[in-house]
């Protein structure tokens, strides 16, 4: 490492997971009608009152009704029963006090209740019982007026993106191949086509199953649409190397809006990988060396292109040299308002995580300006201390860690889904400012996931993955978020 760089990055890591830093927080007036108050000036979640029902912990005042639950509620037309691990999310307003949802459903072949092939739905024939998406039709109580498959044959459909036009785009978190071979339990398989790719589901039931593989094929989490419709920023969730941050920009002359997605050549555009540039002009090779001592510093940012997208010889992570991009252990959840875009980073802390000299951390969330092309640390979460044995870090109701996805409340606040170590929460967190939890899973370790506000900010709907629940809350948002 550089000498620069090591001064740089020098500072240690503070123990608190949100730090005001003055005139350098990301502004989000132009995105939302109301924006966050300033830092200090927030008016905190009441404590977690626990569950009779043993479901979800919630704030006084706050109340849930269980939307979906896996093998339970029934999907439309015959076509079986919820499927299981419910992932990413969005919601859009049905008209007559109704919400339409689209849903992941992040499962691999071979499920007990993976989602159904049904007609004219299906990507790959060979991906029996995977992932895929339903669409839900229900309202502000919560009640359930019916699901059904809106895409099927996919795998690992993890988190993803809605659009502008209303649609949701859902990735596949995978890197599996056409005549790769499967196998869950006495069930297995092979696969026809190749995986790694985005879908854009409609929530009308016509589906069209074709990927759009201008934006590469990695092992996608989620994304999100840049303001001026020629921009598309996607996180990749991938190990050995650490994954990357993308975008991909339209070719010219090209805007994104209903129908164009899928009608994108291969080659369209220009897909490329984020580099952070320090001081001396050099690389940061890894966000994790990067802690709170750098929150609110912007930092320069360049985009590499991608040499083979569709990764056919070599994934696309491996494509790049040392000092070309930056990495980063779980790039995950991605979120765009008018000035510019969101990303989460989990946690870099397990053996094998860590690059040389880096720090451990419980978790990241970064915001790129589109306008300045620079990108800064706006919340850090990090890594709780070892016991005085030595051993593993106990990580309680109390400890908030692993952020995964996240969504820009109509506040224009963040809320964050945990998928961590302790207790799962959902939070909520003021960009340079605190987080609090607004719920906790009282079941099961299960993560959280899909955390997506309704228009009028009326309900935040949330899946817990395992059991698999779409878990619809209300209550006084605008008292703690207003």
């Amino acid at each position: 490492m550089p000498t620069s760089r090591r001064a740089l990055l020098s500072g240690g890591a503070a123990g608190v997971v949100g730090l005001a830093v003055a005139g350098a927080v990301p502004s989000l007036a132009q995105a939302h009608p109301r924006s966050p108050r300033p830092s200090g000036d927030h008016k905190p979640f009441p404590p977690l009152k626990k569950d009779p029902k043993g479901i979800l912990a919630l704030p006084e005042g706050f109340s849930y009704t269980i939307v979906t639950r896996t093998g339970v509620t029934k999907l439309d037309r015959g076509q079986g029963l919820t499927p299981a691990d419910h992932d990413g999310m969005a919601v859009f307003d049905a008209g007559h006090g109704r919400y339409t949802i689209i849903q992941n459903h992040e499962i691999d072949p071979g499920a007990e209740h993976g989602v159904p092939h049904v007609k004219g739905t299906v990507y790959d024939p060979g991906a029996v019982n995977a992932g895929g998406c339903t669409v839900i039709t229900t309202d502000r109580a919560g009640r359930n007026y019916g699901e059904f498959v809106a895409i099927s044959g996919t795998v690992g459909n993890c988190a993803g993106g809605p659009t502008p036009w209303e649609t949701w785009l859902t990735c596949e978190e995978t890197e599996d191949k056409a005549g790769d071979e499967w196998e869950e339990g006495d069930v297995s398989g092979t696969f026809q086509k190749d995986h790694g790719y985005v879908f854009e589901v409609t929530s009308d039931g016509k589906a069209d199953p074709r990927p759009i593989k201008a934006f590469g094929r990695y092992a996608h989490e989620a994304l999100a649409i840049g303001k001026d419709r020629t921009s598309v920023y996607l996180s990749e969730d991938a190990g050995e190397p650490n994954g990357l941050f993308y975008r991909w920009t339209a070719p010219r002359g090209v805007k994104l809006g209903p129908g164009v997605l899928t009608r994108l050549a291969p080659n369209a555009g220009t897909l490329a990988a984020m580099a952070i540039i320090m001081d001396d002009g050099s690389v940061l090779p890894d966000v994790a060396y990067l802690t709170s001592a750098q929150m609110g510093r912007p930092f320069p940012v360049r985009w590499i292109e991608v040499p083979e997208r569709d990764a056919q010889t070599k994934p696309v992570r491996e494509q790049f040299k040392d000092g070309q991009v930056t990495r980063g252990k779980k790039f995950e959840g991605v979120w765009a308002t008018d000035e510019g875009v969101y990303v989460v980073n989990s946690y870099a802390w397990e053996e094998g995580d860590l690059p040389t000299d880096a720090t451990p951390h419980d978790g990241m969330v970064w915001f790129y300006n589109f306008k300045d092309q620079t990108i800064q640390l706006v919340t850090y979460f990090p890594h709780a201390a070892s016991t005085e044995d030595g051993s593993a870090p106990k990580y309680t109701d109390l400890t908030f860690d692993g952020p995964d996805n996240v969504t820009v409340t109509p506040w224009g606040s963040l809320v964050l889904a945990e998928d961590g170590e302790g207790a799962s929460h959902v939070l909520s967190s003021f960009p340079g400012g605190p987080t609090y939890a607004i719920a906790r899973n009282e079941l099961n370790d299960s993560e959280f996931c899909g955390p997506t506000f309704t228009a009028d900010g009326k309900v935040l709907f949330v899946n817990m993955q395992d059991p698999g629940l779409t878990l619809a809350i209300t209550g006084p948002w605008d008292t703690y978020l207003g």
